[in-house]
């Protein structure tokens, strides 16, 4: 009997040997998962990797590596479930999935805190009840993330070494909401132009502060002084259309391919909307037409009151026509075989049907039976 005990004892202490071995197993498997920084190219997503980056890197020996990828919304649904097929952790910052698909693959994934933190009006509307995104449209990308980290979601060391940062989130803040409260916004847009997003991060990865040296600062303002030179050329060859229906409280104005470079958006949308020579005609909505080199097109919409957003909601379908953004900036995303004639013309369609809307919605009650007096 004592040798019977004897022996399943040991078969127990086998198998708990055996259990804990494959829990180590698995807890080192957790250990070695990849984190996977998915942001935007512009300032403000890239600020926003620099911010992850560091809020999640620190340096001693235990230190993991970190994938980086600065991308646009043509590839973050794929970047996104790249990742969580690999049983890797993303975290995604200033963008959202554009597919359905991505998104019902992602509800199918338990998350212990959100993984994706953004701004835009769009993602908002689509996703905002899902406990795995962040979104808060009255800040950019980078703020929504440092909001998140100092409400709870990092201890007092991780709010020490993103710190630095600061000064640089809420530039990125300035610039992406165009508050215009601080002309280094401009300044840091222009870096990005000018160093490319992947510059910019390695600058703010090995020095945070905001403050620009002084040949940084010369570089950039040599660089503002020829945007505003190209600025004035563009503005010959812009098409200004009326929406159709429109009681005249606004145009489209439209810019084709190869007037602007890269990073010139939304300073010159800026002083299209806000700086007209007539202050009277300033138009409804700017949009600007880009040919990408893979052959697709890049339209940036910018307007006042919302009105970007409304368009893109109308245009984009999910499957030719992608888009995405918030109320005031956004952006369209067409087939090859378009042309500009057709694009602009597809904005125009979708400018009449949000002004047709706008006029049903105003119809009252009183309006219809006063209009029906007549027949009965």
């Amino acid at each position: 009997m004592v040798e019977k005990r004897d022996y399943f004892a040991q078969k127990y202490a086998i198998m708990q040997a055996a259990g804990e071995r494959k829990r180590a197993e698995e807890n080192g498997k957790r250990c070695l998962k990849l984190l996977h920084i998915i942001s935007h190219t512009d300032l403000d997503g890239v600020t926003a990797a620099a911010l992850a980056h560091r809020s999640r890197y620190e340096v001693s020996e235990a230190a993991a590596p970190i994938r980086v990828s600065l991308t646009g919304y043509g590839d973050v649904d794929n970047m996104i479930l790249e990742t969580l097929r690999g049983r890797d952790e993303p975290l995604v910052l200033d963008l959202s999935p554009q597919y359905q698909a991505t998104v019902d693959e992602v509800d199918k994934t338990v998350f212990e805190q959100p993984f994706l933190f953004d701004h835009h009006e769009s993602t908002f509307q689509h996703y905002a009840n899902r406990p795995w995104i962040r979104v808060d449209t009255g800040f950019c990308g980078a703020m929504v993330y440092w909001n998140w980290l100092h409400g709870g979601g990092a201890d007092e060391r991780t709010l020490a070494r993103v710190e630095p940062l600061r000064e640089m989130v809420r530039i990125a803040n300035d610039r992406d909401l165009w508050l215009n409260e601080d002309p280094d916004g401009r300044l840091w847009g222009a870096m990005v132009t000018l160093c490319g997003e992947w510059g910019t991060f390695a600058r703010l990865i090995a020095n945070p502060d905001a403050a620009f040296s002084r040949p940084e600062r010369e570089a950039v303002e040599a660089f503002v002084a020829r945007q505003e030179e190209r600025f004035k050329r563009a503005a010959d060859s812009l098409i200004r259309d009326r929406i159709p229906g429109s009681d005249g409280s606004g145009d489209l104005v439209f810019l084709g391919d190869g007037k602007l470079e890269f990073g010139d958006t939304s300073d010159f949308c800026g002083m299209i909307l806000d700086r007209p020579a007539e202050p009277s005609k300033a138009p409804a909505m700017v949009a600007l037409a880009y040919k990408k080199p893979a052959g697709g097109w890049a339209v940036s919409l910018r307007s006042r009151n919302g009105l970007a957003g409304r368009v893109v909601s109308l245009l984009k379908d999910g499957r030719k026509i992608r888009g995405g953004g918030h109320g005031d900036a956004a952006a369209l995303y067409f087939p090859h075989h378009y042309t500009e004639d057709g694009i602009r013309e597809s904005i125009l369609a979708a400018l009449s049907m949000e002004g047709e809307r706008k006029a049903d919605a105003g119809v009252t009650l009183g309006d219809l039976f006063g209009s029906l007096k007549g027949t009965l």
